[in-house]
């Protein structure tokens, strides 16, 4: 392979990326990018002032036990929502004879919904207070739409399950609760809704929250914060409500603006999945070669010699090129152009990982798998898989087993995965895919499969064992939370 030395500064030699878009380069960078490691002989790096954190929450829980309500409350009481919305909300529900304003109609936003008072479809909202950004993903209720939640809560660093408050933990309480688990969701907030109609008694609240803490420890989830709560009214949503003295934990929005984030990608060995190769090929630029992609988590550096996989072979990061500009690390989640100094066949669907880090391809694959659609999922099942930026042909092998939500036992052997199941398999691809233990990332241990005749997706799978059985599982993080 040849091997070149730039001879001239990149900023004058090479195209800058800026949303995919190649063009005049802006002066170089001198300091390191923030919150990258520094490496000897880097200058200090510039002082920054942080705004607001980002968190991303989803909410669940069964039909009618108050999901919509209660993000309608928190947009609402936070003032987050613009006045048209309030004043077609007031409309809505006064044409509905109700006297004062339908919230979960905030949210609901499709005809069948308003119509039915179900959630059918994720709706995502924004918002913000002044300690912290929130990306809200209000997922359904109803156990026809299980699917939704596994798309909701697939990035969310907490997970709001609510349960009424007369009914206690159901069915669909234990689906959603093992769901928020095997995507490995951080923190889980149990919000028990409408206390109102059980006259605020802290008994109840107790033994809901008892109950659900121990069915959620039995699946190794490592935090629980149960909070009592009126969505409709108000209480403990916002503001601490004077119908439960007894209660003296957080209420729903100060857990969420003091929650600590447990998502710290940068922290973890990094993997950058190749989405496009850059070649001007212009008299400007004639051997510029760059890989761009969005790093899904670590740090990559200047002078870092990389594997690049499925095909194992390496070289060394010659320049990054972030935002039009040289710079000398980048970490999660940016996204970069990365330089080799090795003309390698380097391609979309490969990913770039450090050397001594880099997982091992493999064409075998035992994945945790959570069905989405209506055609059952069954062993000699060819279907296309979709890991990263790479798509390969697969076929189920085995469906060894079927996870049973009441107990939390497997039943052996089911013969095929229906819609909402969850269950473990056992795939064989085409070609060598490279995988992390999803308990090590939710980026590259995850992936879907699809139907190779009309592009639809099959089922969702997490590659390695499904749950971290109390909290005991070897690969959690020291302190015991999941971090990704």
């Amino acid at each position: 392979m040849n091997h070149t030395t730039p001879s001239t500064p990149r900023s004058a030699r090479t195209p800058g990326l800026s949303s995919g878009a190649t063009g005049p380069v802006p002066t170089p960078r001198t300091s390191p990018v923030p919150g990258a490691s520094p490496r000897p002989g880097d200058p200090p790096e510039p002082e920054v002032t942080a705004g607001p954190s980002l968190l991303r929450l989803a909410t669940a829980g069964s039909v009618d036990d108050g999901k919509s309500t209660l993000v309608g409350r928190l947009l609402h009481d936070s003032r987050s929502v613009l006045t048209d919305q309030l004043q077609a909300v007031e409309r809505a529900s006064s044409a509905r004879g109700r006297s004062a304003p339908d919230l979960a109609l905030l949210t609901d936003g499709l005809r069948a919904e308003r119509e039915q008072g179900i959630t059918i479809d994720v709706a995502y909202r924004y918002f913000a207070t002044p300690r912290r950004r929130f990306i809200l993903a209000d997922t359904p209720g109803h156990v026809q739409y299980t699917r939704n939640m596994v798309t909701g809560a697939s990035t969310a660093e907490l997970a709001v399950i609510l349960v009424d408050a007369r009914h206690g933990v159901v069915e669909q309480t234990r689906r959603h609760a093992a769901i928020a688990a095997l995507l490995r969701v951080p923190h889980v907030t149990l919000a028990v809704n409408k206390m109102d109609l059980v006259g605020f008694d802290e008994d109840t609240f107790t033994r809901v929250s008892r109950e659900f803490t121990t069915y959620a420890r039995d699946l190794g989830v490592p935090e629980v914060t149960a909070v009592p709560i009126s969505a409709l009214h108000g209480d403990n949503v916002v503001a601490p409500s004077s119908h439960t003295p007894w209660y003296t934990g957080p209420t729903v929005l100060h857990h969420l603006e003091t929650v600590p984030s447990a998502h710290d990608a940068a922290r973890h060995h990094a993997r950058l999945p190749v989405q496009y190769v850059i070649r001007p090929q212009t008299g400007e630029h004639p051997d510029y070669r760059g890989y761009a992609g969005r790093i899904t988590s670590g740090t990559l550096r200047v002078g870092e010699a990389v594997t690049i996989l499925p095909s194992g072979r390496t070289s060394t990061i010659g320049a990054i090129d972030l935002l039009g500009r040289s710079v000398p690390a980048a970490r999660a989640p940016q996204s970069v152009t990365v330089l080799l100094e090795d003309d390698l066949d380097v391609s979309r669907g490969d990913l770039i990982a450090p050397r001594g880090s880099a997982p091992t391809p493999t064409q075998d694959i035992e994945a945790t798998a959570c069905h989405l659609t209506d055609r059952p999922l069954t062993a000699g099942h060819r279907v296309l898989l979709k890991h990263g930026t790479r798509t390969v042909k697969a076929i189920v092998k085995d469906i060894s087993s079927r996870l049973t939500l009441h107990d939390l036992s497997l039943h052996p052997r089911p013969g095929q995965l229906t819609t909402n199941d969850i269950g473990d398999i056992t795939l064989r691809a085409a070609e060598p895919l490279p995988l992390d233990p999803y308990s090590h990332s939710r980026h590259t241990g995850s992936f879907i499969l699809i139907d190779p005749h009309d592009g639809t997706t099959l089922t969702a799978c997490m590659a390695g064992p499904p749950f971290a059985r109390g909290g005991s599982a070897t690969d959690t993080a020291d302190d015991g939370s999941w971090d990704f």
